[in-house]
């Protein structure tokens, strides 16, 4: 089972036990790192049960994603265009980010055998970038749209508060208008819309080994760019399933203190727990919408994320499909046992080198 995403000027791809990264380098020629997959919590083995899962592939998706993002900076960007020392400008790891959200939910959580401390690196950058990336999804899908829905409710009247089912219907409006709000600033950076193209290449390359096909250029030219696994409709589900257990279930809390801004607070509170069950029950929705058994209406739940694929996806230049193609055929190859490269980065002069 195959998971992708783009990073700055390339692609990231997995497999169950593998994790390729290609990048077309700032100075010519193409990078490729492989490695193994890294788990995250490889001990509890709970963590990979149905529901708990979804909330650890988010988590690990970002966790390893951010080790993607760093050295497609440090080879994809001369050094002029890099945005901080470590290659990642601003825009582009929030463009990552949502891009690492996005494409989570494709993933199947891996089977392989944890990590040998021997091949153990540092992680203390990326886990520093997963709590601020886990700080931000809080603050922007959970805090703003509840305090956007107080404000309304302080304009209505009393009734209108956190025991009322009207409260959190449009605390869930507000989020959606939010996660389309902030998709579509940032298509509008440099650094996003190079990524969104990626993520156009990396659904054709997977279109293209659906269909049993040579993972070509030609071959994946004619296939469209939004796949109804891409993890755009995850969002979606999640944000559906958290109005649906909103509005079901906290109308029930009592209010939790006399202050209101201390109850709001409080609510909040609530929320951020109840993100994990939400996320591994969009998560098990998401691989039931892709079976051809699933009814018509959960299928219908992930549409609206396939049209939020044409913000989030854009037809990609032979260039970046070449590079999508490359990450995929070398994340299979190693999954299959018979990585095409050692362990570690190789550098090529064309694309043509890389390939043979």
């Amino acid at each position: 089972y195959i998971c992708c995403h783009a990073v700055i000027e390339g692609v990231m791809m997995r497999s169950p036990k593998s994790f390729v990264v290609a990048v077309r380098r700032h100075v010519g020629g193409i990078a490729i790192r492989e490695q193994e997959w890294r788990q995250l919590l490889p001990s509890l083995k709970f963590l990979r049960w149905p529901i708990f899962r979804g909330a650890l592939v988010l988590a690990e998706s970002l966790h390893n994603g951010f080790s993607a993002l760093k050295f497609s900076g440090d080879h994809g960007l001369p050094p002029e265009e890099q945005g901080t020392k470590k290659g990642v400008s601003t825009s582009a790891f929030l463009a990552f980010m949502l891009s690492a959200i996005v494409s989570g939910a494709d993933s199947e959580p891996s089977k392989g055998d944890p990590p040998s401390p021997e091949k153990k690196e540092s992680t203390t950058g990326a886990d520093l970038m997963l709590g601020f990336a886990t700080l931000m999804m809080v603050l922007f899908f959970i805090g703003l749209p509840h305090a956007l829905t107080w404000l309304v409710g302080r304009a209505i009247g009393p009734s209108f508060d956190t025991t009322s089912f009207s409260f959190h219907f449009v605390d869930g409006v507000f989020r959606v208008a939010i996660l389309v709000g902030y998709v579509w600033v940032l298509s509008k950076t440099k650094d996003a819309s190079v990524l969104f193209r990626y993520h156009g290449a990396e659904h054709k390359a997977i279109w293209t080994y659906e269909a049993y096909k040579p993972l070509t250029v030609d071959e994946a030219r004619p296939f469209t760019t939004r796949h109804p696994r891409c993890g755009t409709s995850f969002l979606f589900i999640v944000v559906g399933v958290a109005v649906l257990l909103h509005v079901a279930l906290l109308p029930f809390v009592p209010r939790l203190h006399a202050n209101d801004f201390v109850n709001q607070l409080l609510m909040v509170f609530i929320k951020v727990p109840m993100a994990f069950p939400i996320a591994g029950l969009a998560y098990e929705l998401q691989r039931w919408s892709a079976k051809d058994s699933c009814p018509a209406f959960i299928k219908g739940l992930t549409r609206p994320g396939i049209w939020l694929q044409k913000i989030t996806t854009q037809p990609p230049s032979d260039a970046q499909q070449e590079v999508a193609l490359l990450s995929l055929d070398r994340a299979l190859a190693r999954e299959e046992g018979k990585p095409k490269s050692p362990e570690g980065v190789t550098l090529y002069e064309t694309f043509a080198q890389a390939a043979a």
